[in-house]
C-alpha cells in the first residue's frame, strides 16, 4: 500500500461554506464554540463539539455528546450542507494570514506507516484526549480534523501546485480571524499518479500537529481490523485524514510561558540565580527573542534579554538544544522549582499569536510573577527530534494559521 491515497471527500455545499467552517475543536472551549456558533446552524461546532446544543453543565465526554454529534452530522448530510465527492481526488489548501500563505496536500495518508514510523512524532499524548477522539472518529465514522503533516520541500510537488493553482479556487473564504482558506480539487489521473508515486518515495513524512488524532485514528483502524474477517488493508479505516505542507512553508511561533511566583526568591535573588546560565540584561523594550539560545524575561515591569552560556548548551542533543529545554533545564526547573510542566499549576502556556502585550497583561494583572518570550523551534529542529525518535518538550511549538475543521472530512 502506498504512504498516501486520494479519496472522495466530504465537503460543505458551496453555497454554505461561509457558515460551515469553523476553527479547530481544540482552540476553543465550549464556551466560546458555543458563543461562535450561536445562530449559525451549520456550523461544524456543531459537530466537533456538539456539547454546545446540550445544557452548559453538560460533561463533555459524555455519551450524550457524541449522541448529538452523530445527530447534528445527520442533518447536515440529510440536508446536502455535506456532500461527497464522486471520485477520489487530491486537493489542495491554501492558508494566508497576513503575508504568509502556505498550499498543502490534501490526502489520506496510511495508517500503517504511522505506527512503522514512517510517519514521525514528537509528542506524548494524553490517554482522555485520545479516547475522545476514538469515541468522535467511531460516532460519526468519519474523521474531520485532519493531521497536520509536513515534508521536505520537493520541487516535483512544487511545480505540481503551481500547475494546480493557476486557475481560481473551488473554495476562497476569509474567516472571521482573517485567515483566508482556499480549495482546489485536483481530479486529473495523471496528476494524482504523479502525487501518489513522489510522496511514495520519500523517506518519511512528520507531524507537525494532530498527535491525539493519529494516535486515535490508529486505534480506530487496529479495533475495525480486529472486528472485520474480511480484512484488505484497502479499507477506508486503514487511512487516516491529513493537509501535508512542504517545510519551507510552515510557520511555527513562539509558544510562551508566564509563572505564578518566584519560587520563595527576591528579585535581585532570583536574577542572582538566572545569571549562573544566562547572561542578563535589562531592556527598555519589549523582548522578542532573534537567535536561537536567547529569551525574552518580563519580571516587575520591567523586560531582561537573556542569552544562554555557550558551554550549556548542547550540540549533540537535539531536545536539550531547543529554547524550550534551555528555559526549563537552566531556570523553571533548578530556580523556580518547575520540574513537571506538564502538571505544575504555577506554570501556563500562551501562544506567540497573541503577542508579547499578552505576557505583560498576565504579569501587569498581578496573576502571574513573570513570563518568558521565547525563540520559536524551527521546522529542522522539530525533524531532528522526530528523526532521533526523542520527544518534545510540552508546549513546544505553535503553528499558525490554523486548519480550519468542516472543510474536508473522510469517510470510514
Amino acid at each position: 500500500m502506498s504512504l498516501i491515497r486520494p479519496f472522495a471527500a466530504l465537503r460543505p455545499n458551496l453555497s454554505y461554506v461561509t457558515d460551515v467552517i469553523a476553527p479547530p475543536y481544540d482552540v476553543l472551549n465550549s464556551e466560546e464554540a458555543r458563543q461562535r456558533a450561536d445562530g449559525l446552524p451549520w456550523s461544524f461546532l456543531h459537530i466537533s463539539k456538539p456539547e454546545i446544543d446540550l445544557p452548559p453543565d453538560t460533561d463533555p465526554f459524555s455519551d450524550a455528546v457524541y449522541a448529538k454529534g452523530v445527530e447534528n452530522w445527520q442533518k447536515m448530510l440529510n440536508a446536502g450542507i455535506l456532500q461527497q465527492d464522486a471520485v477520489p481526488c487530491y486537493y489542495l489548501y491554501g492558508l494566508k494570514m497576513g503575508n504568509h500563505q502556505q498550499i498543502g496536500l490534501v490526502a489520506v495518508a496510511n495508517v500503517a506507516d504511522y505506527n512503522s514510523n514512517r510517519i514521525r512524532k514528537h509528542e506524548l499524548t494524553r490517554p482522555e484526549k485520545e479516547d475522545d477522539r476514538v469515541r468522535q472518529i467511531d460516532a460519526l465514522n468519519a474523521q474531520t480534523g485532519p493531521v497536520f503533516l509536513s515534508y521536505k520541500q520537493h520541487s516535483v510537488i512544487d511545480a505540481l501546485v503551481k500547475t494546480v493553482t493557476l486557475p481560481p479556487p473551488v473554495v476562497n473564504q476569509t474567516a472571521d480571524d482573517g485567515v483566508v482558506h482556499t480549495l482546489w480539487v485536483v481530479e486529473e489521473p495523471s496528476l494524482i499518479d504523479t502525487i501518489t508515486t513522489t510522496i511514495d518515495a520519500m523517506d518519511c513524512l512528520y507531524i507537525a500537529d494532530g498527535h491525539h488524532r493519529s494516535a486515535a485514528a490508529a486505534r480506530v483502524t487496529e479495533k475495525r481490523q480486529n472486528y472485520n474477517p474480511q480484512h484488505t488493508g484497502e479499507e477506508p479505516y486503514n487511512y487516516f485524514l491529513t493537509v501535508m505542507f512542504p517545510d519551507n512553508q510552515v510557520q511555527i511561533l513562539d509558544y510562551n510561558r508566564v509563572v505564578k511566583d518566584l519560587n520563595g526568591l527576591s528579585v535581585s535573588e532570583f536574577i542572582s540565580r538566572v545569571a549562573s546560565s544566562f547572561d542578563v540584561s535589562p531592556s527598555s523594550n519589549a523582548v522578542k527573542p532573534q537567535n536561537s539560545g536567547e529569551l525574552g524575561m518580563y519580571l516587575s515591569g520591567q523586560w531582561y534579554h537573556l542569552k544562554c552560556h555557550a558551554d550549556k548548551i548542547p550540540t549533540d542533543d537535539p531536545v536539550a538544544s531547543l529554547e524550550v529545554s534551555l528555559l526549563s533545564d537552566h531556570l523553571l526547573a533548578p530556580v523556580l522549582g518547575i520540574v513537571d510542566q506538564r502538571r505544575d499549576k504555577r506554570i501556563d502556556f500562551v501562544g506567540g499569536i497573541r503577542g508579547l502585550a499578552e505576557l505583560e497583561k498576565r504579569v501587569n494583572s498581578g496573576e502571574m510573577a513573570l513570563a518568558f518570550a521565547l525563540y520559536p523551534t524551527s521546522m529542522q529542529a522539530l525533524m531532528a527530534v522526530a528523526d532521533a525518535e526523542k520527544i518534545m518538550p510540552p508546549k513546544s511549538t505553535w503553528f499558525e494559521p490554523k486548519l480550519a475543521d468542516g472543510l474536508v472530512s473522510h469517510l470510514l
